[in-house]
């Protein structure tokens, strides 16, 4: 990342083919702010334009113990001074939508490096990606109940797909972390390593990718995707509407509150 970068944009890196797209935030376990959503986004839509580029690759870096933890808490309390709630709550709402399908609609396949913990929004990214490598330390976690919210980034189509219903439910109205292991064994993710042997074994398989038909790549991912996932455009349009009740809700707020203060919310 250079110095005229805005603080928290990703790493981008084009080489051999393979675009590493890489959080640079491990001290806030490499939370969403403004600038990483935004960098995230521009270096996914731009793949279509750079046929240089076979794969792409999104980490949560070597350093701290997250691949992201979703959206920065801090950011979304704060708001917009130049926004109504409303608004604020909309504009969040686009974000994560395009965000998500930036994932899934890239041209060429892309795999998570999911190097801790992925919550929240990083979930659903980490999840969009068609291939998911994760170290033995890694879970995914939907914690949006415990600030008062809902899932959101389409992870209600994208978890019950690969898990089914039930276990869906407990992430989503539990907060109920699913460990690496447990996530390889419901077929959320394609293989679970030690964190040193991870990115070995992901660029193993990007290297494999990159040798690929970029177009044939592009239309097995779209065949894919539209039986697999036929329901994700329902299940995002869901989420957009309940989420943007719920962002302008005073519970959202007591949410924020009781986070970012180390307490347990008192929900009304």
């Amino acid at each position: 990342m250079s110095s005229d970068e805005p603080v928290g944009a990703p790493d981008v890196s084009v080489d051999d083919g393979i675009m590493r797209i890489t959080f640079t935030r491990p001290d806030r376990m490499n939370a969403l702010n403004g600038p990483a959503t935004a960098g995230l986004i521009e270096a996914l839509e731009s793949v279509a334009g750079r046929e240089e580029v076979r794969v792409v690759v999104i980490s949560g870096g070597a350093a701290g113990n997250a691949f992201t933890a979703g959206a920065d808490v801090a950011e979304l309390a704060a708001g917009s001074g130049e926004l109504t709630p409303q608004q604020a709550a909309e504009l969040t709402m686009d974000n994560a939508e395009r965000l998500v399908r930036a994932v899934l609609n890239c041209p060429v396949p892309t795999i998570a490096e999911v190097t801790g913990a992925a919550a929240g929004i990083g979930a659903s990214v980490g999840l969009a990606c068609d291939l998911i490598y994760a170290a033995d330390k890694a879970f995914f976690l939907l914690a949006f109940a415990n600030i008062g919210l809902m899932p959101d980034g389409g992870s209600s189509a994208l978890v019950s797909a690969s898990i089914g219903r039930v276990k869906a439910n407990a992430m989503a109205l539990l907060a109920q972390p699913l460990n690496a292991a447990d996530a390889f064994a419901a077929g959320l993710i394609n293989e679970v390593l030690p964190g040193d042997q991870l990115r070995e074994r992901v660029d193993k398989s990007a290297r494999r990718l990159a040798r690929g038909s970029r177009r044939a790549m592009q239309l097995t991912k779209q065949a894919m995707n539209s039986v697999s996932l036929k329901l994700f455009d329902e299940a995002i349009a869901r989420e957009r509407e309940g989420q943007i009740e719920l962002l302008t809700s005073p519970d959202a707020q007591e949410g924020f509150a009781a986070f970012l203060e180390g307490r347990r919310p008192n929900f009304s």
